[in-house]
């Protein structure tokens, strides 16, 4: 990998960082989200400081090339955060659909205490 593109990829990486961990300070997204978008920066963060774990991992999976096996990683990656994200999603709409259904038999009782 060659120098300016591994000094791209650290950079870019450390902008995520500060974007994540801002948003998270000012509590726009919880530590949960916060996580499924640290990790996979973190590995982004680990290619660009050391580039020949990438051909090690290629030679061990079998890949043909670097870029092959980058795509079929970031598409993995992809994938895990879409799940993740579905998840997380899914156990807010548990969560919304008991407090509608408390809500509704809070106002029932208060309608029946009139």
């Amino acid at each position: 990998m060659p120098n300016n593109l591994r000094v791209s990829v650290f950079l870019v990486s450390c902008v995520l960082f500060i974007i994540i961990f801002i948003l998270f300070r000012k509590g726009r997204i919880p530590l949960k989200y916060t996580l499924v978008w640290f990790i996979p920066n973190l590995l982004i963060l680990l290619v660009a400081i050391v580039p020949s774990m990438l051909q090690f991992i290629m030679n061990l999976l079998g890949f043909q090339t670097v870029s092959n096996m980058v795509i079929g990683m970031l598409i993995f990656i992809v994938v895990l955060i879409a799940i993740s994200l579905t998840v997380i999603v899914s156990g807010q709409r548990t969560k919304i659909t008991l407090l509608i259904q408390e809500v509704s038999l809070l106002k029932k009782e208060i309608k029946s205490d009139e």
